[in-house]
């Protein structure tokens, strides 16, 4: 199969890096603006570095797109509209409006439209996923300390979003209420936040994002009538607990670690995409799902602004 790549900064030159080594896969070129750039990223294969996108139609069956979210639309529609398949990083585009184009355009070719939403394919989440039926409370930690790459959005639709997924994958029941505050700190945007949601099922989920703290925290538990469920996103470990009756006495509880094949989620993630065009199938991370996603961090968003 033959993919390109357009954007190659911070998670772009992984993406990259990642598929010139995928068996079954040739990378065919790399895009990016700044032409030292996608030289680097590809260094020592048989792909070409470009500076104009537009080069790879007509020579790629598949692209990732990992570019400033304002221009996932604009870089996604002409791949898109000749049916060939994209990987667009989170957060899907800049507006709902943006995705439901995007779909639109989709549909219309045929094409695949996969979303980069890459804690689905962390391990320890893959691992915890079958077994989440009915949760109660989830909540969640997202912590860490001023990047250094470039912010053209705020934290709800930077890290936050990676966890909203992650709880609309759990609970598929209509959002009935958001609530949140978000301050911005270090910059114009809002750097820290923290949402209640609450879904038709009765769930509540409670977020906390930052990108402007000290220690790294990756975090999130669940909580079910019969099971409670930790996962550490970034160790990738997982603990699981179950309430097991005892007749004639108290229930005991019972569990604790459970292993977890480690492997870099975003590999999993792209090894996932080109196996669903190549199957013609739909993606773990769908063009849906992305626009799941996309319209609760805007509420989200809006609610901290009304707030």
């Amino acid at each position: 199969m033959n993919v390109g790549v357009v954007g190659v900064g911070h998670l772009g030159r992984h993406h990259a890096r990642l598929l010139a080594a995928m068996p079954g896969v040739q990378l065919v070129g790399v895009a990016d603006l700044v032409l030292e750039r996608a030289q680097a990223a590809v260094a020592g294969t048989s792909a070409t570095a470009l500076v104009d996108y537009r080069a790879l139609i007509g020579r790629v069956d598949a692209v990732t797109i990992a570019v400033p979210t304002v221009e996932h639309l604009p870089v996604a529609r002409p791949f898109l509209e000749q049916g060939i398949a994209v990987l667009v990083e989170k957060p899907m585009a800049a507006s709902v409006a943006d995705a439901e184009t995007m779909m639109a355009m989709a549909r219309a070719s045929g094409a695949t439209l996969a979303v980069g939403h890459t804690e689905r394919f962390n391990p320890a989440i893959a691992a915890v996923l079958p077994s989440l039926k009915t949760p109660r409370f989830i909540e969640v930690h997202r912590l860490s300390g001023f990047p250094e790459r470039s912010l053209d959005i705020d934290v709800i639709f930077d890290v936050m979003i990676h966890d909203l997924d992650i709880i609309l994958a759990v609970d598929r029941t209509e959002v009935v209420a958001v609530e949140a505050v978000g301050v911005p700190v270090l910059t114009p945007k809002i750097d820290i936040c923290n949402a209640r949601i609450k879904f038709a099922s009765g769930c509540v989920a409670n977020i906390t994002a930052s990108r402007i703290s000290r220690d790294k925290v990756r975090k999130i538990r669940f909580f079910q009538p019969d099971m409670y469920v930790s996962v550490d996103y970034g160790a990738q470990e997982l603990e699981s607990w179950r309430l097991r009756p005892r007749p004639g006495e108290r229930p005991a509880i019972e569990g604790g670690a459970v292993e977890v094949a480690k492997d870099e989620p975003l590999k999993r993630e792209l090894e996932d995409f080109v196996a669903a065009v190549r199957d013609r199938r739909a993606p773990g991370v769908t063009g849906e799902d992305g626009l799941r996603a996309l319209v609760l961090a805007t509420k989200v968003a809006a609610a901290v602004e009304a707030g």
